[in-house]
């Protein structure tokens, strides 16, 4: 009876165990199946890939293909793949999940290491993450790229307009050459910074010229001093050169300035003499209503005059022309 009872349970643990073994090999299988490739691929490139690794990534929603195909290049390139300081699966996985773009930023930094420029994984997915493209950020380090100011794509503008000191426009279009600086990529200005800060350069050197025949005569000025004021500073940018690609002459603004000033003295001048004239005319009225006052006040006191002679005579005081005294 005990022996049956042993054999009972001792078949139950073996069809326990079979299911178990079954039931792992059937999730082994399906990994396997799904992954397998993938990790041959990593062990044949010595990506180290691990099976785990295949594994975690399918329960944390992080794309294989992507992770694996980034430590193959990695690999590849001669970057360093190591778990500790290195390129790892676990950094790949972490930026992944962060929303960054990991193919871009390995890229990047074997861009960046084919070019000799220092761009570690940490400084990569530090500027991946805050919005910028490393991969342009990189290619700009290695192939200056060329900006227009004014940009008409930015300000609807198609030139720069300044005054020199005589009083003559000039027209002015630059090309500004800079290169990414990548130290200074995260926090630094943008192009529109570098933009404005070298328009404002040029109008303030051009207003400073004496003449407008000084600045055509040499443009180069212009560069030299926009140059030494450093506006590539806190931006992202790194200047290489400002040329002035074309330069125009436009308005006389000083003699047209001197020309509205002149008319306005004549206007004010003129309702000057015009208030001085209706003045006068308003004086001559006054005149003219004083003569015709003391000309009714003579012919008043003229009046009075015969009532005079006539009160004498009638009190006697004026003597008859045929000889009688008063």
């Amino acid at each position: 009876m005990l022996l049956a009872a042993n054999g009972a349970f001792y078949a139950a643990l073996i069809a326990i165990g079979t299911l178990v073994f079954l039931v792992f090999a059937a999730v082994m299988g399906f990994f396997a199946l799904r992954y397998g490739k993938l990790w041959v691929q990593a062990y044949m490139s010595v990506a180290d890939v691990s099976a785990p690794s295949l594994i975690r990534m399918h329960f944390t929603k992080v794309n294989p293909n992507v992770i694996v195909q980034a430590k193959v290049m990695s690999a590849q390139a001669g970057l360093d793949i190591g778990r500790k300081a290195g390129i790892s699966t676990r950094r790949l996985e972490a930026h992944y999940l962060a929303g960054g773009n990991v193919m871009n930023i390995i890229h990047a930094i074997i861009a960046a290491a084919r070019a000799e420029i220092p761009l570690d994984f940490d400084q990569a997915a530090a500027i991946d993450l805050a919005g910028r493209d490393v991969l342009d950020a990189v290619q700009t380090s290695v192939y200056p790229k060329v900006i227009d100011c004014p940009d008409p794509s930015r300000s609807g503008k198609t030139t720069l307009s300044a005054i020199t000191k005589n009083g003559i426009e000039l027209r002015v279009r630059a090309r500004v050459t800079v290169r990414t600086n990548l130290e200074q990529l995260i926090g630094g200005a943008t192009e529109d910074t570098v933009i404005a800060r070298v328009g404002e350069a040029i109008i303030s050197s051009i207003g400073s010229a004496e003449t407008h025949f000084k600045v055509l005569e040499n443009p180069d000025m212009i560069t030299r001093v926009v140059l030494d004021r450093g506006l590539d500073a806190q931006t992202a940018f790194e200047i290489v050169s400002i040329d002035i690609a074309d330069i125009d002459v436009g308005e006389n603004i000083g003699a047209r300035l001197q020309s509205d000033q002149a008319e306005a003295d004549t206007r004010v001048a003129q309702a000057q003499a015009e208030s001085r004239r209706a003045e006068a005319v308003a004086q001559e009225q006054q005149m003219s209503a004083m003569v015709a006052s003391n000309k009714a006040h003579l012919v008043l006191a003229e009046a009075e005059v015969p009532k005079a002679m006539a009160e004498a005579f009638r009190a006697g005081r004026i003597a008859a022309p045929n000889g009688s005294g008063i």
